[in-house]
């Protein structure tokens, strides 16, 4: 355990916290049990360790950050940490990458039930390894969804802008006072297509020349080990769902015929439904509905996008469709803190009352 609280000092030494992401307060820290998800890159980690380097500073000997990737936990259990921990005077631990341990959830409700006076924060790529966990979690964890960066965050983050955040009501009731404001301070129209190609995972500024194959990477994992292993998806229709998004990625905004695309890329219509409802709960395709509310799991989407923009240049970088970058990014920007779904007049209904063409 020691070797444990000697890394998680040196994250913490290494945080750097010139820039924060909006949902960092949006969190209720004061939960006992909270869970963040978002697929891989999208900054979990750094808010977790920003969040303590901000706000435990002076209660670090009562504070733990740990992956659970680690190699310590090939033979070592959370409870057993949590146990020593609790010993030694722990009240908050921070579990990075769940998903990565075998039987987490339950572990993690244990310690919830077994330790009233300790909070615990854990964060899980594998959006798929959350949903099945539900179950074990439902009324204890608050659990939040971290998406990439938004436009505004981008600005933030690269631009040193310190833009807050406004809500659809704000903007529409005063959008040329907003407007004003924004380009008094920078000119976003500039940096707007830097955004659509690279901007929406906060990695890119690490290595930016290895970014659309770490994006490449990252859609690969959820493919080929993630919904084989916890969703039954045949390995043998990996490529099929490569083309799948290759269509995707070239196609005027895509109105889909199931029918069609189901021949095209050799899968049986009902087969086609349900991994297009796996992809899109693993966050790689998003799809937009008339009736949001009353959707069914294998009822056909009105309109199908990839998830966010990057990855359209990701995969296909030469064939993009300029409308269909434009639609991906409003649906993407949109649906975080908004009912988004198709209309017959326009391309948008918003919240069911604001239509968008």
């Amino acid at each position: 355990m020691d070797a444990l609280i000697e890394k998680f000092r040196q994250k913490i030494d290494w945080t750097d916290t010139a820039f924060e992401r909006g949902l960092m307060s949006e969190i209720n820290w004061k939960s006992r049990l909270i869970g963040i998800k978002g697929s891989r890159g999208v900054g979990k980690t750094t808010l977790m360790l920003q969040y303590i380097k901000k706000n435990l500073a002076k209660e670090l000997d009562s504070t733990l950050y740990v992956s659970l990737d680690n190699i310590w936990f090939s033979e070592n259990r959370i409870t057993s940490l949590a146990d020593n921990f609790t010993k030694r005077g722990g009240k908050y631990l921070f579990l990075d990458e769940v998903h990565k341990y075998p039987n987490w959830s339950q572990e993690i409700k244990n310690l919830y039930d077994d330790y009233p006076k300790l909070k615990i924060v854990f964060t899980g790529s594998s959006l798929l390894e959350i949903l099945n966990a539900r179950a074990d979690l439902s009324r204890r964890a608050v659990v939040y969804t971290m998406q990439g960066l938004s436009f505004r965050e981008y600005l933030n983050m690269n631009h040193k802008t310190d833009f807050q955040p406004i809500d659809l009501l704000q903007l529409l009731s005063d959008h040329s006072t907003h407007a004003k404001k924004i380009v008094s301070e920078i000119k976003p129209l500039r940096y707007f297509d830097a955004y659509l190609k690279n901007g929406y995972f906060p990695f890119y500024n690490e290595m930016p020349e290895n970014y659309f194959s770490r994006l490449e990477e990252v859609i690969n994992m959820m493919l080929e080990i993630e919904l084989p292993l916890l969703r039954g998806m045949d390995s043998v229709f990996v490529p099929k769902i490569k083309q799948l998004l290759l269509v995707l990625s070239q196609s005027v905004p895509f109105i889909p015929n199931i029918s069609k695309l189901s021949e095209r890329i050799g899968i049986n219509r009902i087969t086609l439904l349900h991994y297009l409802q796996y992809l899109s709960e693993i966050k790689v395709i998003q799809m937009i509905y008339k009736d949001a509310g009353g959707i069914s799991k294998l009822q056909k989407p009105d309109k199908v996008y990839l998830e966010n923009t990057n990855f359209m240049y990701a995969l296909s970088p030469e064939n993009i469709n300029r409308g269909n970058l434009r639609e991906t990014f409003f649906a993407n920007q949109l649906s975080y803190k908004n009912v988004v779904e198709f209309s017959d007049q326009t391309d948008f209904l918003i919240n069911r009352k604001y239509s968008f063409e």
